[in-house]
Order: C-alpha cells, then sequence, then structure tokens
C-alpha cells in the first residue's frame, strides 16, 4: 500500500525519513506548493483540493504530515471523511511498551520511548527522543517535543504542545490547547489554553496564534 502525505515542510522531511525507515512507499505529497516540487526525492502530486480525486484513482491511505496540531487535527477529519485509511508510523528505533497503544494517523519518531499502558491518540506526535512514561495519555493531535520526558500517569490535551526538553512530573494534568515552554519543569497542573515556562514552569501572557499554513 502506498501512502499520501500532507504537507511538504519540515515536519514532511521527518516523516518521510520515518515512512522510509519503515519501507514504506510513498505515492506523493499534498501541499500548497506547485505540483512537481519535490522534497526529498518526493513529488508534489496535488493540493487539498484534489483529495478526492486521489482517493477514486486507489490511493488507499494518507497521513498529515502538517506540524499545526490544530490543522493536523481538521485535514485528518477531511481524510477520514474521504475514506482514506490513517495508519500510524513508528521508526524502527523507538521502543514501545507491548501494552501501549498508537492511535490512527500517529507518528512517533527515533529514539521515543512510550512506556506500559501508555495511550498515544490519533495524529499525535511523539517526537524524537521524547518519553512518555507508563499510564501516559497524550490527546489526539498533541505534540510531544524532541527531548521531552512525561513522567508516569501524565496526561496531556488536545492540540497540546510540550515544547523541547520539557520535563513533566509524575501525575500532571496538562489541559487541551496549552503551549509548555522548550526546557520547561512542569510541576503542576496547567489549565487549557494556558502557555507556561521556566522552572518552576509558570504562566505566560497569551499571544496571536501563528498562521496555520506555516508548514505546509
Amino acid at each position: 500500500m502506498k501512502l499520501l502525505l500532507l504537507g511538504a515542510g519540515g515536519h514532511a522531511k521527518a516523516v518521510i525519513e520515518v515512512a522510509r525507515a519503515r519501507g514504506i512507499a510513498i505515492a506523493g505529497l499534498v501541499a500548497q506548493v506547485p505540483v512537481g516540487t519535490r522534497v526529498m526525492g518526493v513529488p508534489v502530486i496535488g493540493a487539498d483540493g484534489d483529495l478526492a480525486r486521489l482517493r477514486a484513482e486507489g490511493i488507499e491511505a494518507a497521513f498529515v504530515a502538517v506540524g499545526d496540531n490544530a490543522v493536523r487535527e481538521r485535514l485528518a477529519r477531511d481524510l477520514r471523511a474521504l475514506g482514506f485509511a490513517l495508519p500510524a508510523i513508528v521508526h524502527p528505533s523507538a521502543i514501545i511498551s507491548s501494552s501501549a497503544a498508537i492511535g490512527d494517523g500517529a507518528v512517533v519518531m527515533p529514539l521515543a520511548f512510550v512506556g506500559a499502558e501508555t495511550r498515544i491518540g490519533d495524529v499525535a506526535i511523539l517526537n524524537s527522543a521524547a518519553i512518555v512514561e507508563h499510564d501516559g495519555r497524550i490527546a489526539p493531535a498533541a505534540h510531544v517535543a524532541p527531548g521531552a520526558v512525561l513522567a508516569g500517569e501524565v496526561v496531556v490535551g488536545e492540540r497540546t504542545l510540550v515544547g523541547v526538553g520539557a520535563v513533566v512530573r509524575p501525575g500532571v494534568r496538562i489541559g487541551a490547547d496549552a503551549v509548555i515552554g522548550a526546557g520547561a519543569a512542569v510541576v503542576a497542573d496547567v489549565a487549557a489554553g494556558a502557555r507556561v515556562a521556566g522552572t518552576p514552569a509558570r504562566p505566560l501572557p497569551l499571544r496571536a496564534a501563528p498562521s496555520p499554513l506555516r508548514d505546509r
């Protein structure tokens, strides 16, 4: 089965490498760049408006390789509505507990660790060398960035970003749409929509959201 990838930015490059490491054939990219553009040797074969045609032509599986959490969630919903399967992709160097579960359309990057009875939600990203220990719950469309360490029983809400190198103490609950800054030490629960940073992590002022097309 060939896999259609949505996206042509930095995250798409990382997903291409994970797919190749798993021996997955890539049918092409769908992105907001000119058809024929090549990313790491993979051609762009259409834009979002071509998804129904590509499905009708026989491409059965797709993967959303877009870094923006909300956009990734929306595109995955569109793909499901068109009848695409959304397989998870796990790098061969990742360590996944036999009792853990990886959701549809999720990606687990090189050297990541998923502990006992942990659940990684649909279209979530567990990035390079990230650790989610036992009984963790990573909700759909969340992103645990490179080198982050989540101790046991940590819960991360939908579309939340846990930044590079952040550390979260056992049992902490992080709400939906939150942002945990790079290198933060999270020792208490984080409310939905909050932005926290520092050691220990403290709330930061809200700021305007970045463009959702930055990684497409």
